[in-house]
């Protein structure tokens, strides 16, 4: 059988994409119980040997916050002999940023809301307050030689408040940049955006001088509409799209959250597009397999649903074939 997707590249897209992996941060942090540190260290070293090059690691919050994460001094230090892979973590405030630095950490991430529900439901502060407790965070990240990157999530949507004024996601936007925040990822946290939607608020940041080149895209496909806001962030020029092995994840602050866009599902539509991400199909399909055995259900990705299946015939039709005809 021919290899597919079939490879047909447009040419107004992006030549190459870089994949944030965040499958072991924002896809593990949702579980109800605990994943052992063991597990989360393979789990990123499969990731890793799949080909992705930008993997979340964990987050230095404080165990009442995230238990799931409680273990990221544990964690962060046997994922040292990975050379090449950046290992961003989430640092919620000084203290979370003084643990990561410690160990090396040297890619950190914050975390704001571009709405007061969510600043007050995720940060217990106001959404200027929260803005306040990162600009400290954020510099004195810069002066330890790390990369910062600024999470601005309920950027298309809030539970609590509905449609977000984009000048308002902007402000936010432009606040994390005057921090000194590298990059910045849009996070549709509850999954309502449409392309519509993405384009007219990357254009907005454009206006307001925010390059394309330091954004992201994080996508939740609550409903169906992940790949499709995608191909309208490439569209615009976005080269960087963050996504979660398998789709794990959600959001524990926001109950109407679903998972995160699969980087299965992403990589295939990529790859059918002719766009590189250095990114082996195969393995990273057997890796949320894997995943999935440990955390004991399937993976919600159709991609890995399809090649596991397509897998398992060919395997079946194997073993037909070699058993002895009478």
């Amino acid at each position: 059988m021919t290899a597919l997707p079939m490879v047909v590249p447009a040419t107004d897209l992006p030549t190459r994409v870089r994949i944030h992996e965040v499958g072991a941060r924002d896809g593990l942090q949702n579980e109800k119980t605990s994943v052992p540190t063991e597990i989360k260290a393979e789990f990123v070293h499969r990731l890793a040997a799949a080909g992705l090059t930008t993997i979340e690691a964990t987050s230095f919050v404080h165990p009442a916050w995230v238990p799931q994460l409680a273990d990221a001094e544990d964690l962060f230090p046997l994922l040292g002999d990975l050379k090449g892979v950046a290992l961003p973590v989430l640092v919620p405030n000084r203290r979370g940023l003084d643990r990561a630095l410690a160990l090396g950490a040297r890619r950190i991430a914050v975390f704001a809301s571009a709405t007061e529900s969510f600043a007050r439901a995720n940060l217990n502060r106001s959404l200027d307050e929260s803005l306040a407790v990162f600009d400290p965070v954020v510099r004195q990240a810069k002066d330890a030689g790390a990369q910062v990157r600024g999470y601005v999530s309920m950027c298309f949507g809030d539970p609590w408040e509905g449609v977000v004024p984009l000048h308002q996601v902007a402000r936010v936007c432009t606040a994390l940049r005057d921090m000194g925040c590298d990059e910045l990822s849009l996070g549709d946290t509850i999954g309502v955006a449409t392309p519509g939607h993405v384009l007219e608020l990357l254009s907005l940041l454009n206006e307001e001088g925010v390059p394309t080149n330091v954004l992201g895209v994080h996508f939740h496909d609550t409903y169906g509409q992940a790949l499709a806001n995608t191909y309208a962030a490439l569209e615009h020029g976005v080269t960087t799209v963050d996504a979660s092995a398998g789709g794990l994840g959600g959001c524990p602050y926001a109950k109407s959250a679903t998972g995160n866009l699969a980087t299965e599902d992403l990589v295939w539509m990529l790859q059918g597009l002719g766009i590189e991400t250095g990114v082996d199909l195969g393995r990273l399909t057997a890796t949320s397999v894997w995943m999935a055995e440990r955390l004991g259900r399937p993976s919600p990705s159709r991609t890995v649903r399809a090649l596991s299946h397509q897998e398992n015939q060919e395997n079946q039709g194997d073993q037909e074939q070699e058993e002895p005809q009478e």
